[in-house]
């Protein structure tokens, strides 16, 4: 219980990501396991649940824009990452190779990382780095 000067304490909820071409971005993260709904192509903002409860929100410059008239994409990247585990250090690989041919940009090739990991940093349709990595005592 909260005391009256105290404020109820917020819960983090949702992983927002402003986006230039939806359904560009949506081909992107449907292929890295993200369910969205059939046909949110065109629409302004879409989420994806998240195991416990989170959620992962894509919305459109113009959405944006709609309520902040004035933002502006960011002029510099590298400062947000997202990560997806993959199930062994061969489907890194794999997911990495499949993301590069459809014509995604790479920052880091898959590499084995002192840290254990089997590890790879590729760029949505955005420029965002999502990294992808499995522990090398995987099978």
């Amino acid at each position: 219980m909260t005391s009256p000067t105290t404020p109820p304490t917020p819960r983090f909820d949702l992983i927002g990501l402003v986006v230039s071409d939806m359904a560009a971005s949506l081909a992107f993260y449907r292929r890295l396991g993200l369910e969205f709904p059939e046909g949110a192509e065109s629409a302004p903002h879409v989420e994806a649940q998240l195991p416990g409860g989170l959620r992962f929100a894509l919305d459109t410059e113009d959405t944006i824009r709609s309520f902040h008239p004035d933002w502006r994409p960011p002029t510099a990247g590298g400062r947000v990452a997202l990560a997806f585990l993959c199930d062994s250090p061969a489907d890194v690989d794999t997911t990495y190779e499949a993301l590069l041919a459809a014509g995604h940009t790479t920052e880091l090739k898959p590499f084995d990382a002192p840290w254990g990991m089997r590890y790879a940093v590729i760029h949505d349709p955005d420029d965002n780095a999502v990294d992808l990595f499995a522990h090398l005592n995987t099978p």
